[in-house]
Parts: C-alpha cells; structure tokens; sequence
C-alpha cells in the first residue's frame, strides 16, 4: 500500500441516516479515502453506502462486515454487483462470519463451522463476481464492470490464513495495541498490497467522562464467545476471566465493574483528539493499513469530531 488511507465508520451515532449526507461530504472533503459499515443493532451494511455513492464522488466504500449465514451468497452477489455498479467501481465487499450472538441468537440461525461458511460464501462470490455461472447455477444478469475486492473478517489464526491466502485483505476489531504483535505476524505472508484493517472506538474526552459507556461496551462485547476467544488467544485470558465469569451469571454491572482498565485504555481509544491521534499513528506503525475510525460522541459535536480525527 503506497497510498495512506483513513477511513470513517457509519452510520454514526445518533445520526438519522436521512441527515447523514453533510458528515459524509465532510469526511471526503476532510481527506477520509474510505467509509466502512458495521452491521449490529442498527442499519444493514449496504443502507449506508447506497445513499453515500450518490452523495460523494471519490471516497471508498466498504462493508465492515456483513455476515454470511444470514444473507445467501446468491443474494451477497447481487448486492456486491449493484453497489459496484453505483459506486463506480469504489465499493469494497467485506465479509465474515459474525457472531453466534448474532447469527444463533438474534436471527436464529444455526452457527455451524463458520470458517468453513465463509471459504465456501468467498468461492461463490469469485465465480459469480466474475460473471460466470456458480456450482449451484447462479448466474448474474449483468457482471461488474469493476472488479470488486473482497476483504474478511479475520480475528484468529485461521481466519487470518484465509485472508491471506484467498482475499484482499483481512479486517479485525477489538484490537489492544499490546495484541498488534500477534496480528501482523500472522498476516506477514500477504504482501505489500494486502490490506489489514481496523475499527477503533474513539472517545474524545478524558476516561471519567466516558468510564460507565467504555465499560459497558467492553464487557458487553468482550464476552460474546468469538471475541473472548480472540482475546484469549492474544494472551489475556486472565484479564478478563473474571468479568467473563459475572456476565455469565447475568451479573451485567458487575461484569461491567470488573473489565480491566488497563485493557480497556489499550483496546479503546480514550482522550482529546491529539492523545487519539498519536494512538492511531502507533497501530499504523506497527501494520493497521487502515484504521477506520468510529467516533463515540454526540451529534452535536460529531462535525468538530471528524474535523479533528481527520487524516494529516
């Protein structure tokens, strides 16, 4: 990668997505090269970047990430061709496995073997992308004029090894700067133009105005099986075996009281807008080809927020 990218999370918080176009002409004005969805309790993936096709002109757009047991790989071509085609050629598909809190227990879908539902979805999506006629007789009615990169949520050893070896690029999240080390090593083998990925929760102010709203976050995420497997495997399992322990009990305030502070200040990123920025540099400096920066603030001051988290 010779070109530094900076990238920005939508939808925002708190922002209607019908009074979005401003933040988003903002963030291309501001410099962001890209705009990447989540999909949780809010929007869908692909909402958010439909209408911000039609409302910028250079920024990259990318799904960050949409899962693959609750779309069809039929329907995941068709949405990633539609996007392409509107966008010009500046979408991204990032795929992944999700969560079994997600998939198992909001969509009630059985979550089974997920690396091996993500290979099979990004085979599919190859062979359809290309205009060709899949296994299972798919065939789009109009390929891509661009050719679409296909990134994928990559936490642990394996998913990593897909990445590198059958994507464009790996996307992570929850990271702790201390676990960098771990990540990289396991994504040196993709090369210069491989691109790894990260969401970053930014809170710009200092920790006693945002301790209640980080912990929650931490502990409410933290223990979902895939990222406290993550966590485990990057060597804090201790840390957070207590706070594991409490939200398993149903104990949500004191598995809240119990997430490590020193974790949370490593994985979060907490203070004004130069302490963030200096975080950010360091993830960048040790292999994050693109942070994609989440501001945890209030509509209010989200303007001033993306002026001052923007790209330098």
């Amino acid at each position: 990668m010779t070109e530094k990218r900076w990238g920005l999370t939508l939808p925002l918080p708190g922002i209607p997505l019908a009074e979005m176009k401003p933040f988003v002409q903002l963030a291309e004005a501001e410099g962001y090269t890209d705009l990447w969805t989540g999909e949780t309790g809010g929007p869908d993936g692909f909402t958010p970047l439909i209408l911000s096709a039609a409302w910028t002109e250079r920024i990259r757009l990318g799904t960050g990430i949409v899962g693959v047991f609750t779309r069809g790989p039929a329907l995941l071509a068709q949405q990633t061709a539609a996007l392409t085609d509107a966008s010009s050629g500046r979408f991204v598909l990032g795929i992944g496995a999700s969560s079994d809190r997600m998939v198992a227990g909001w969509n009630q879908i059985p979550f089974v073997k997920p690396l091996g539902k993500v290979e099979e979805t990004l085979a599919f999506l190859k062979v359809a992308l290309a205009g060709e006629r899949t296994d299972t007789g798919f065939k789009l009615e109009t390929a891509p004029s661009h050719e679409t990169p296909i990134v994928l949520a990559a936490l642990r050893g394996k998913m990593l090894s897909l990445a590198v070896n059958e994507a464009d690029g790996a996307f992570t999240n929850f990271l702790p700067l201390g676990g960098l080390p771990k990540v990289t090593e396991n994504v040196a083998a993709g090369g210069n133009g491989f691109e790894l990925l990260c969401r970053f929760f930014c809170f710009p102010g200092e920790w006693d105005d945002y301790e209640g709203l980080a912990r929650f976050m931490f502990s409410s995420y933290i223990t979902v099986p895939v990222y406290a497997n993550f966590f485990t495997w990057l060597g804090y399992g201790d840390e957070i075996a207590e706070m594991r322990s409490l939200w398993e009990q149903k104990d949500r305030a004191g598995a809240a009281a119990a997430a490590p502070r020193e974790l949370i200040e490593d994985t979060f990123l907490i203070g004004p807008p130069e302490k963030i920025r200096e975080r950010l540099d360091a993830y960048v400096a040790g292999g994050i080809t693109l942070p994609v920066i989440t501001p945890i603030t209030t509509p209010d001051k989200m303007e001033e927020t993306i002026r001052a988290l923007a790209p330098r």
